[in-house]
């Protein structure tokens, strides 16, 4: 727990002060390192792949959407990069004589395109207008609803929520994770209403922690899931405390592309100047 805390206490700030001060660039190249750690994590951690072209094909291709992110045209770049991995996934099918199951494909797919294009829902958010505002959305969510989780269920516990996929869950944790998604969302309007001038819509801050927490507590059973079935603890080490990429960011990779969707239909909040 203690290695835990001062992981956090290291790391989030540092994470933080690049996506808030430092030009989208540099937040996409960050994002993208991590996707591509990330990527090397869904496939040779897990046992999935342990084809090292396919694995290096996955990382580039992760690095790269995140980088397209950030650039105007991404559509076309992302389909270039579908196409790409498509003909390579292929090719190395077709030069393995058709040894290579299909399966693999699937899984270098969705650890170099799918998860990837997800996450970097940050990226996206940080380059429109306004965007270092928000941008800290899903962080205020994501590590607030965390928190709230925690503590609920450490002293409140005692319905598990899905037991046989993350022992520890229980619902008055997911609870617990609504609340402080929803007064974590409230705090940050009120926030950009006084600190940056901005209109909020408050309804909409409930709405977005309701669904935020939702969306955050799935993300963490998917990856999950993953990991009950393939019998690891954790995706890597990198993290002290926390485990790799994916165990830290799972439920920031469902959360992040929700807030980009919401964002786009109802906006949270808008500067009035």
């Amino acid at each position: 727990m203690k290695t835990r805390i001062l992981a956090a206490a290291a790391l989030l700030p540092c994470l933080l002060a690049i996506v808030l001060f430092l030009p989208t660039v540099v937040t996409a190249i960050l994002f993208g390192v991590m996707a591509a750690i990330a990527a090397w994590e869904l496939t040779w951690s897990t046992g999935f792949v342990k084809h090292p072209r396919l694995i290096a094909y996955s990382c580039v291709c992760a690095f790269l959407v995140a980088l397209w992110s950030n650039l105007s045209g991404a559509y076309v770049w992302m389909l270039v990069g579908v196409l790409a991995m498509i003909v390579l996934m292929f090719m190395e099918v077709m030069l393995s004589d058709m040894k290579l199951p299909f399966d693999k494909v699937v899984v270098c797919l969705a650890a170099g395109l799918l998860i990837p294009f997800l996450f970097t829902s940050i990226v996206r958010l940080h380059s429109s207008f306004n965007g270092r505002f928000y941008v800290m959305i899903p962080f205020v969510i994501a590590f607030i609803s965390d928190s709230g989780a925690y503590f609920a269920g450490r002293f409140l516990g005692k319905h598990k929520l899905a037991p046989t996929i993350s022992p520890k869950k229980t619902v008055e944790g997911a609870v617990g994770g609504l609340l402080g998604a929803v007064l974590g969302m409230v705090i940050y309007g009120l926030v950009l209403q006084f600190a940056f001038d901005f209109s909020v819509n408050y309804f909409a801050c409930v709405v977005y922690g309701l669904l935020g927490a939702v969306a955050g507590i799935f993300g963490d059973l998917c990856f999950s899931c993953i990991k009950r079935q393939t019998g690891i603890k954790d995706y890597s080490n990198l993290i002290p405390g926390h485990g790799g990429i994916l165990d830290r960011f799972d439920s920031n990779i469902i959360i992040a592309p929700l807030v980009e969707i919401l964002m786009i239909w109802w906006p949270v909040a808008v500067r009035l100047w």
